[in-house]
């Protein structure tokens, strides 16, 4: 076991001259990840790499596990670090390292010697070459494959000597806290977590509000919605979730609006509630789950007339997919498990028999007209009664 990682990144290595802003964010990301394991960690950024060095105690599959959910890396080598000495000294700990690694197994291999180290004797091919030489005198098992290897042996010459074979996949994406802040309409639903996760990854810190409404919606639902911001909150960082109680508002609606046009006047007054809230934090923009066509409240004509009542602008970052890429990536992430529990959400209960799908701007308004007055007090106890956790 080795004690030192090398994290990759991707886009972050072409951001010009603010790439140690989102160098710094990484780490940052990286340091709160690892802050509640046991061991201690060191980080550090050297010529434009970043080294996470781990003391005696720490558990390897922790570390692996909490890196795999930091967004910015795109991946990760457990790394031998050793002096930077003279060739023959180098080559006798690459032997050790491919020893201890890969043992006797029956395998290919191609060297990658980066010599960043121009002082260091040898070019970086003429190393390839002298190591690989010894590496098959060595180790009769190892063969030479420069196209498709079983182990990329990769050598780096620093201000130290790293030598790794293996890449551990990170998510991708940018650190969180480099883009800002938005709001997740967090439902029970398989979408909206996968939602909060997409626009996170492009580096957006989230905060988030469901909408509750008891009797019709039980504790259990309500700690279904609790349940899927802990697991998004691995990816995320802590989630300010808030939990609105929205039953007032909807029986008002139900029983003074046109049936067809409920599920849209729900979303409309939903998202000014949710915006509201946005503009309270900071947020630069609402975040919803939805995807061109799924239901009813989801068709182009649907999501303008919701999109109406917003001064923010609203993100969908699963606008163009179909059930079965979010529900992958729900798998990936950990929440399709609790998102199909059995506990209905507000949408749920109250959905309309016969949605209207194409629904017009000006009809929805003039039907809204007629109750903005009464409903007015019900949405301002909503606001103020809402229950605010943080969620990690």
């Amino acid at each position: 076991m080795f004690h030192t990682f090398l994290i990759k990144y991707g886009e972050i290595g072409v951001k010009g001259k603010n790439r140690h802003l989102f160098e710094d964010a990484l780490i940052r990301q990286i340091r709160f990840a690892l802050k509640d394991l046991d061991g201690a960690f060191a980080i550090r950024k050297e010529q434009g790499r970043i080294f996470v060095d781990a003391s005696e105690d720490f558990d390897e599959d922790e570390v692996i596990a909490k890196l795999k959910t930091v967004f910015g890396i795109v991946g990760f080598c457990p790394v031998m670090q050793t002096e930077k000495k003279d060739i023959p000294a180098l080559i006798e700990d690459v032997v050790r390292y491919v020893r201890q690694v890969h043992g006797d197994a029956q395998k290919t291999f191609k060297m990658n010697v980066r010599r960043a180290d121009k002082d260091f004797p040898s070019t970086s091919m003429e190393l390839n070459c002298e190591i690989a030489d010894v590496l098959l005198d060595t180790f009769p098992n190892l063969s030479v494959d420069v196209h498709e290897p079983d182990i990329m042996l990769t050598v780096e010459i620093r201000n130290e000597v790293s030598v790794y074979s293996e890449i551990i996949p990170g998510p991708g994406g940018m650190p969180v806290g480099t883009a800002g802040k938005a709001m997740l309409l967090l439902s029970g639903g398989i979408d909206s977590p996968v939602a909060g996760y997409m626009v996170a990854k492009r580096g957006v810190m989230i905060d988030a509000v469901y909408f509750h409404a008891p009797p019709y919606t039980s504790e259990r639902a309500k700690n279904k919605v609790i349940d899927l911001a802990r697991i998004l909150s691995t990816y995320t960082g802590p989630i300010r979730l808030h939990i609105v109680n929205f039953t007032e508002v909807q029986l008002y609606l139900h029983e003074h609006c046109p049936d067809d046009e409920l599920t849209i006047l729900m979303r409309r007054y939903m998202m000014r509630i949710a915006e509201h809230f946005a503009k309270e934090s900071e947020a630069l923009g609402l975040v919803t789950g939805e995807s061109i066509g799924q239901v009813a409240s989801q068709t182009m004509q649907s999501m303008l007339v919701t999109n109406e009542v917003c001064t923010l602008p609203v993100y969908r970052p699963l606008v163009g997919f179909d059930k079965n890429e979010i529900i992958s990536v729900a798998e990936k992430i950990g929440t399709y498990e609790t998102s199909i529990q059995p506990f209905e959400d507000c949408c749920t209960i109250f959905v309309a028999k016969h949605p209207v799908t194409k629904p017009r701007l000006d009809v929805i308004r003039r039907s809204e007209d007629k109750v903005a007055e009464a409903i007015a007090p019900l949405v301002e106890q909503a606001v103020k009664e809402t229950e605010i956790l943080v969620v990690r």
